[in-house]
């Protein structure tokens, strides 16, 4: 039994006409000639959809259709042959559009042809800025200078010369495209002699050379906030290129990068710096001056405290870029070995040694019968 036009566009008896033109649009161009060359297979399946969706379409021939069945409409009834191929190439190119088939196909499927004299928007800007570790800590402000793109002052963006103004493209009439036909298929693109607007600059601007945009360096202040860190990128709305036809200005982005400090490591907010303190300091405790970002603080030392032990500040660390709660501080003690010792400090300093026992080295006891076990077991 033959296919109806509804199995052969694979939709329901039911279908709308909106789900019986997608339906034929997806199989029309999967069945063209022009895709299959030499398929015959393939052109007879693009004739036979094209006469389903001819019948299926018209809503009297399609009530006559569903009337009277199958028979009412068959291929026979456009002369058979090379009348049928032409008959569905016919109501393909109506379809689409155009004289050959596929002109301006993708403005079909795109939602319409391209417009060429619309607003474009400006093209956004990156600028890298470097800056001292204090102007993160206390933000700043700074002049920076960008060449960008702006409207000719000239001719305001147009890119006519003064008192002269675009004219109509004679090659594509001002529509804006020309057709190229191959075969079967007829492409829309631009008219290569307006790139698409439709019209052309018979006399351009001697400023912008009809550009309608030329380069300056523009400088203004840019405000940096305490908290930024490398890769932070500030935004600065439109201070970017300035849009054609009205289209808005882009912006500005700028990165920042932030020096190292000869002082303060940095970890988020966090800070850590290195303290040196002297051995009798860190022996018997005391208290010591520590730099932070806001000035010189006292911090205790506790008796007994290692080289390389970590104390917190809180609080003295680096401001929140979101505002918020300052970071910590952190201090590694750096115990200072006593240097350039005088005669007199070398005995005292003997002396004192030969009072010492295990006692008052427990990490060096603890590290000699971890060793002392090693050497047994590798012995061994």
């Amino acid at each position: 039994m033959a296919q109806t036009y509804y199995e052969v566009l694979g939709v329901e008896k039911n279908a709308s006409a909106d789900e019986i033109k997608k339906a034929y649009r997806k199989l029309a161009i999967k069945y063209h000639p022009d895709k299959n060359p030499g398929n015959k297979e393939a052109e007879e399946k693009f004739k036979e959809v094209s006469l389903a969706y001819e019948v299926l379409s018209n809503p009297d021939k399609r009530r006559q259709y569903d009337q009277f069945g199958h028979d009412a409409y068959t291929s026979s009834s456009h002369g058979g042959g090379g009348a049928d191929f032409r008959h569905a190439q016919d109501i393909f190119s109506q379809f689409f559009g155009g004289a050959g088939g596929f002109e301006d196909l993708f403005g079909a499927f795109g939602g319409g042809r391209r417009n060429y004299n619309g607003p474009v928007d400006g093209n956004d800007l990156r600028y890298d800025l470097e800056i001292d570790f204090e102007d993160a800590v206390y933000g700043a402000d700074r002049e920076i200078t960008i060449p960008r793109m702006e409207n000719c002052p000239e001719c305001s963006g147009s890119g006519c010369e003064k008192g002269t103004s675009k004219k109509r493209c004679t090659r594509c009439g001002g529509t804006g495209q020309q057709t190229i036909a191959q075969g079967f298929f007829s492409m829309r693109q631009p008219c290569s002699a307006c790139g698409g607007t439709g019209e052309v600059i018979e006399k351009p601007c001697h400023h912008c050379r009809g550009r309608g945009q030329v380069r300056k360096e523009r400088s203004f202040q840019l405000h940096i906030q305490p908290g930024v860190d490398n890769g932070t990128r500030l935004r600065v709305p439109g201070k970017g290129e300035a849009g054609i036809r009205g289209g808005q200005p882009g912006d500005l982005y700028v990165f920042i990068s932030v020096r190292e400090s000869e002082i303060f490591d940095r970890n988020g907010n966090d800070l850590l710096c290195e303290l040196p303190v002297s051995f009798v300091c860190c022996t018997l405790g005391g208290v010591v001056d520590v730099p932070t970002i806001s000035g010189k603080t006292k911090m205790r030392i506790p008796a007994g405290t290692q080289s390389g032990s970590i104390l917190r500040l809180k609080g003295k660390g680096m401001p929140s870029l979101r505002g918020g709660s300052r970071g910590d501080l952190h201090v590694r003690i750096v115990v200072e070995t006593p240097a350039h010792l005088s005669k007199e400090q070398q005995k005292l300093l003997e002396a004192f040694a030969e009072t010492l026992t295990e006692q008052n080295h427990p990490r060096q006891k603890n590290y000699t019968e971890k060793a002392g076990n090693f050497l047994r077991e590798d012995k061994e």
